[in-house]
């Protein structure tokens, strides 16, 4: 029901937007061409992510891209009447793709800051997170201040090209940091001990605990830090970004956002699919 709802709502958007056109009784002025015109014409949006954020977004034992943000792209091409092509690449590569035209648009776990804002647009949030610690270590795990870690013999580690990195370089200077190209890799590195922590957004830290089982790793539940996620999209592109932004507003306000969300974090059978 919540489905047909959303599917009514963006269909009234569209008819308004047409007869809006047909009453004005002359030619339509002819702009310059959206976004929207060249993922229709091409029949096809791309959408770049990382494929390693669970439940976000990751690559399941099958070799199938799945989680929420998955979920969210398909809906949005349903919407735009297109197909849908994914893109996996590693996170420090998608800002970059999406500048050169490589890929529509950016859904993977991306927190909106004003550094990233300066050279791309931003929709969202359509989910909070906030940073979080993996560990092996009780201290470690209960520290709510990012500067109690500031110390030279800490190593940690963080994916390269995010706010973890960020957060770690300015708030944590004096720790040893090796960055990771990707969740898998940075997880590795604490399961073998090379490094004392792993700075991730909560939801990574939470689903590590719960995969690795048996590598006795702890996580701070808390977050430390504020991370509105949000969807990336070309700079420049007024009308593709409120497009974008029309269709969140739609789908949060017909449950369907809520309802995503609550399959993803709140279940775990998706668990079984993780490699």
């Amino acid at each position: 029901m919540r489905g047909f709802r959303f599917a009514v709502a963006l269909s009234c958007m569209i008819l308004l937007g047409a007869c809006a056109q047909f009453n004005q009784g002359a030619a339509p002025v002819l702009g310059p061409s959206s976004h929207l015109d060249r993922i229709a014409a091409r029949g096809e949006l791309v959408v770049g992510m990382s494929g390693g954020q669970p439940p976000l977004n990751f690559i399941s034992k099958g070799g199938e891209l799945m989680g929420l943000e998955v979920d969210l792209a398909k809906q949005m091409a349903d919407a735009m009447g297109v197909n849908l092509r994914l893109q996996s690449m590693a996170f420090a590569d998608l800002l970059p793709a999406l500048e050169s035209g490589r890929i529509d648009l950016v859904l993977s776990g991306m927190t909106i800051t004003p550094a990233r804002n300066m050279k791309s647009m931003f929709v969202g949030p359509y989910f909070l997170s906030g940073k979080a610690i993996l560990t092996r270590e009780q201290t470690l795990a209960d520290i709510r201040n990012p500067s109690e870690m500031n110390r030279p013999e800490l190593k940690l580690t963080a994916l390269r090209g995010s706010t973890s990195q960020a957060l770690v370089e300015s708030e944590i200077p004096e720790a040893k940091l090796t960055l990771a190209q990707d969740y898998d890799e940075a997880v590795q590195l604490l399961i073998k001990g090379e490094v004392d922590a792993f700075i991730a957004d909560y939801p990574i830290c939470i689903i590590s605990v719960f995969r690795y089982q048996d590598e006795g790793l702890i996580s701070l539940i808390a977050p430390m830090t504020f991370e509105p996620l949000g969807i990336g999209l070309p700079a420049g592109d007024p009308l593709y970004a409120n497009w974008v932004e029309n269709f969140l507003m739609l789908l949060d306000g017909s449950g369907e956002l809520e309802e995503l969300t609550n399959r993803w974090f709140g279940e775990s059978s998706w668990l079984q699919d993780l490699p």
